[in-house]
């Protein structure tokens, strides 16, 4: 997301490898929400299935979503806003792309990009976003509290989160986001403030190398947020997606760059979501499963299927790294260094795993 013409949807077919995203220099040439499946690259997969001779790669994958550009007043219905706030609640995180490039046959919503004050005003109309349905939650819980007092806690914090929201503050950043009752409140209310965001600066082809000032200072608003930068130059992500693997590896090499929009993005959202990966194969196919970092045994079973976990009985793991130096899993065995897991188990970042199970 982010403001009119800053290079969302040109970001969006880049990253999508798709052209599902108009693009035209107007604003709100994006009306609907334009969808795309993309697979996230890992080398490890690849490796585990040419080691394991198997025709079919699975990837797992991350589903995009481009909506049209936010504006100031989005959150009162201003340029189709609300209809456009909706669609980001559903998300897990949002990827802000800001415009760190002068183009005068791109318009902009001011004569000149201005990192900062582009921020803020989407940031603003989020928090706003987020303020009128607390409000809402507020007047519910004022008549609930009158015949449960249990009801009470939970009033005082939607009001001290209301006060928050009001000085154009994020709901991540709470004093009590860390709590029990915010998250349950986030679980229903889903605040747009409190989603993990990345900020793309969409930059031209020189700044890939070199930078500008509209992407320090993109750096410098991100940082005292606490927040990740990518830089990406859109345009050149694009030409990206027409070339062969080896000639897109040439080019980014040429360009400065060690890895492609997509890879960085697919790299800082695992980060900022807190996934991992851990991969399954049989004689058909390799396969990569994502989990959140902490996931046990079980609940990895049952992200592939549910009768997994509910049957689970044990897990038989192999460390990616180990699986590569011995080559197969008859080797790995024979050198002792299969790995019998039970229920308590964390799953580890590139585990290869196989589920016994019984229902």
């Amino acid at each position: 997301m982010g403001l009119p013409n800053v290079g969302k949807s040109t970001v969006f077919n880049a990253l999508t490898g798709a052209q599902n995203a108009a693009v035209a220099n107007y604003p709100f040439c994006t009306i609907q929400p334009n969808h795309a499946i993309v697979l996230l690259p890992d080398a490890r997969l690849d490796e585990l299935a040419r080691l394991v001779h198997v025709p079919e790669v699975i990837h797992a994958t991350v589903e995009f979503i481009d909506i049209a550009g936010l504006v100031q007043g989005a959150s009162k219905g201003e340029g189709l806003g609300n209809q456009f706030l909706g669609h980001i609640r559903d998300s897990a995180a949002i990827l802000h792309v800001v415009r760190c490039f002068d183009d005068p046959n791109v318009v902009h919503i001011r004569a000149l990009p201005d990192p900062r004050a582009d921020i803020e005003i989407i940031n603003v109309e989020l928090a706003l976003a987020d303020m009128q349905q607390l409000e809402r939650k507020i007047e519910r819980l004022q008549s609930a509290t009158k015949g449960d007092r249990k009801l009470l806690p939970m009033l005082e914090m939607c009001q001290r989160l209301h006060d928050h929201l009001g000085r154009g503050l994020a709901a991540s950043s709470f004093a009590q986001a860390e709590s029990e009752n915010f998250r349950e409140l986030n679980h229903e209310m889903r605040f747009l403030t409190a989603k993990p965001v990345i900020y793309v600066a969409n930059v031209d082809e020189t700044c890939l190398t070199e930078s500008n000032p509209y992407l320090e200072e993109t750096r410098l608003v991100a940082a005292e947020l606490g927040k990740t930068v990518i830089v990406l130059c859109a345009q050149l992500e694009q030409e990206l997606q027409e070339m062969e693997a080896e000639e897109r590896k040439e080019y980014l090499a040429l360009a400065g760059v060690e890895a492609s929009g997509l890879e960085q993005v697919v790299r800082k959202s695992f980060e900022l979501l807190n996934l991992i990966s851990f991969f399954t194969f049989n004689q058909n196919q390799a396969r990569a499963w994502n989990v959140p970092s902490g996931a046990t045994a079980p609940q990895a079973a049952g992200v592939i299927h549910t009768d997994f976990e509910r049957g689970f009985i044990r897990a038989e793991v192999i460390p990616f790294e180990v699986f590569v130096k011995h080559g197969s899993s008859q080797a790995v065995k024979a050198a002792g260094l299969l790995r019998l897991e039970g229920k308590e188990y964390l799953i580890q970042d590139g585990d290869i795993i196989y589920f016994r199970f019984n229902v």
